[in-house]
């Protein structure tokens, strides 16, 4: 079996297209056809129902994703410890929500890799889900979420406090006429929708919904508007007078958490990690 077998199904289980995984992965689609055929032959079941522009994973499909995550994840792990040389100290596998990686640990890696050259890091971007499952199944040494996952196995260590604005490209707006034309909705969690949700039952459709603080930032520099965005995304083009906090809008904050297995065999070398994501002051977008 070959692991590009894997990486092909996982790229098609998240385009749901083979055409687009064929791009992703720079083959032909005949070849991304003949990876996910091998698979279904190796298995002896289906692992997507093709439906003219409907393709979804079946039964089977849907668990060979984690093995086949763990599988291709594990070989990279392995690769990359066994092809540690004498001049590197270690290796940490991150993984990180998109936003985080805007914010924090962007800067927090270039701070570990300032002090520690011979440090090798495969960083990653990943869903909530994915983390939890990646944390759990030791695929992941150190994962960075918003909505921590209740497990005796793992260790859980608040990192950041991020407060949560709403903003807009127009001064001087209530929150009712900010969320009545060109609203983002912008993901920042469960807590925080349900929260957006309480305040705000009857908005009309946003005219964007993205889980990256980044997309509605630049759009509303781009053609206006307003969304929920992180303080230290925003703060400068605030003091600049580019956005406008809604004074009546409510605050809200949400608080990062660093995730690691109890069981972790580089567990002292992953605290002293996560002790310096603590130490890193949250930064804006360029």
């Amino acid at each position: 079996m070959d692991i590009n077998d894997f990486r092909t199904f996982i790229e098609v289980s998240r385009t749901r297209h083979f055409g687009q995984a064929a791009r992703n992965l720079c083959i032909t689609q005949s070849a991304v056809s003949a990876r996910i055929r091998q698979l279904e032959e190796a298995l002896s079941k289906q692992l997507f129902t093709r439906q003219r522009n409907n393709i979804q994973l079946t039964p089977a499909g849907q668990q060979l994703l984690s093995y086949a995550e763990i599988i291709t994840t594990a070989w990279s792990s392995a690769r990359q410890t066994i092809g540690l040389s004498e001049n590197n100290s270690a290796s940490l596998l991150v993984g990180g929500l998109p936003g985080l990686w805007d914010i924090l640990l962007q800067d927090w890696l270039h701070a570990i890799y300032a002090e520690n050259d011979k440090i090798i890091i495969h960083a990653e971007i990943h869903g909530t889900e994915v983390l939890h499952r990646r944390i759990l199944s030791g695929t992941l040494d150190l994962a960075f979420v918003y909505e921590a996952p209740v497990n005796d196995m793992l260790v859980i260590k608040a990192i950041a406090d991020i407060p949560l604005n709403m903003v807009s490209s127009t001064a001087h707006r209530t929150a009712g006429e900010t969320t009545a034309e060109n609203y983002i909705l912008v993901d920042w969690g469960t807590t925080f929708l349900n929260e957006h949700a309480r305040h705000f039952p009857d908005i009309p459709a946003p005219v964007l919904h993205t889980d990256l603080g980044r997309i509605a930032f630049n759009f509303i520099l781009h053609y206006g508007g307003g969304a929920y965005l992180a303080e230290p995304m925003c703060s400068e083009f605030i003091a600049q007078g580019k956005l406008h906090l809604v004074e009546d809008a409510p605050a809200f904050q949400r608080t990062a958490y660093a995730v690691y297995h109890e069981g972790n065999d580089k567990k002292a070398f992953i605290l002293q990690q996560v002790e310096a994501v603590k130490a890193v002051r949250p930064a804006g977008v360029d």
